[in-house]
């Protein structure tokens, strides 16, 4: 059975075209939809997944390897038609779809050109997949996956009732988990549905369209105006007006200001009326900083806003272009708009940029982490200081 296998996610080269965010993490922790990629294969019965990633990530995220190992790309999202198909891979065979490697067994990782080289089976999967391979898939693809995750997740399930002082609008569901709290809102269900993990809150007076996911122990702030399909991840406090974006975890944008098509990491804090552009004022397409081809590369969307790497902050009134991506532990601040690539560990603005020393941006880490009782850990500073060190080349004071 698929459950007794032992199951590898792993990271091919693609995961360079999701930097900043896989800096800090391995594909397969991406959230999206209600859960993160790794959490998603649990819906199929698979007790438990270990990562195959980068050296320096490896210690936080470590590869645990059986005689017998399937080995499952981390940007694929699992769904029963491909969940049938590896359960019977054989481990003479590999799993493709076009030019990307879906799956294949065996004791330890190999790459594509030694999976060739060992005269495999090639199978070439018929059904359609889905895969996070750029940045922007992320909002893009949060609709349908919030949609499905919330099928899964609610399944012959009763919601925790929900107060008369809210109003309800629409065919679809709003489904609370244990300890979830919301009084006096609108949710508006006509274009999907609401959910409302264990323990969060939804303060008075705020607005919500469907599909939304609000999971645990996070809050949405008074009078605030969201519109689907947002994830706001576990840990988050939010306020002001969000559209199509996720959060991935202990990230705060607490405050009035407009947030569209995006994505936050963990641990960033967006300063009060902190506003990104989403659309260009010509509407054309929008470009967005790619790290492997060190430039701007077309995404084929004209609404696409910002990408910020964790531990990053911004001051108040900040201004984000459109397709704005910043790295890890940057601390943006100024009149006017930052350029629309702001490297990891940069302090400034407009204005001028310093680099945020290494030293410096632990303390305040730190600092950030123990506000919520949590010390940061060993493992974690390793990551920081590997990221420092791997992110050099594109930093300059000016």
């Amino acid at each position: 059975m698929f459950n007794q296998k032992n199951t590898i996610l792993f990271d091919d080269d693609n995961r360079d075209n999701l930097l900043p965010l896989t800096y800090t993490r391995p594909v397969a922790e991406i959230r999206i939809g209600i859960t993160t990629i790794k959490e998603k294969w649990h819906f199929y019965d698979i007790a438990s997944c270990s990562y195959h990633t980068v050296a320096y990530l490896s210690k936080k995220y470590p590869m645990e390897l059986a005689e017998d190992n399937l080995f499952i790309n981390s940007c694929l999202i699992p769904d029963q038609k491909l969940v049938d198909t590896l359960d019977n891979l054989n481990a003479k065979e590999v799993l493709r779809k076009g030019d990307i490697v879906l799956a294949y067994r065996g004791s330890k990782p190999e790459s594509s050109d030694q999976l060739s080289s060992h005269g495999r089976n090639e199978i070439d999967y018929p059904d359609e997949v889905v895969c996070i391979r750029n940045l922007w898939d992320i909002f893009t693809l949060n609709d349908k996956l919030l949609r499905d995750d919330y099928l899964k997740v609610t399944n012959n399930r009763i919601s925790q009732p929900l107060s008369d002082t809210n109003q309800v609008v629409g065919e679809h569901q709003a489904f609370l988990e244990e300890g979830a709290k919301a009084e006096c809102c609108i949710f508006n269900t006509s274009n999907g549905p609401v959910y409302i993990g264990r323990g969060a809150e939804v303060m008075e007076g705020t607005m919500i369209r469907g599909p939304f996911a609000l999971c645990d122990n996070s809050v949405v702030k008074m009078g605030a105006k969201i519109y689907g399909a947002t994830t706001i991840g576990p840990h988050c406090k939010v306020g002001g007006e969000i559209n199509n974006s996720v959060f991935f975890s202990c990230s705060n944008k607490a405050h009035d200001g407009f947030l569209g098509n995006a994505v936050i990491g963990e641990w960033c804090n967006l300063g009060a009326d902190t506003n990104n552009s989403n659309l260009k004022n010509n509407y054309a397409v929008v470009k967005l900083w790619n790290y492997p081809r060190n430039r701007f590369v077309d995404t084929g969307l004209q609404f696409c806003g910002l990408i910020m790497g964790d531990h990053s902050k911004c001051a108040i009134n900040t201004m984000f272009n459109t397709g704005t991506v910043v790295g890890v532990s940057a601390n943006i601040y100024g009149s006017g708009f930052p350029r629309n690539f702001v490297p990891s560990f940069l302090w400034g603005g407009s204005g001028g940029y310093q680099v945020y020393k290494i030293e410096k941006a632990l303390e305040t880490a730190e600092i950030v982490m123990k506000r919520r009782n949590i010390t940061l850990p060993d493992m974690d500073v390793e990551i920081l200081r590997n990221v420092f060190d791997l992110t050099k080349k594109y930093r300059k004071e000016s």
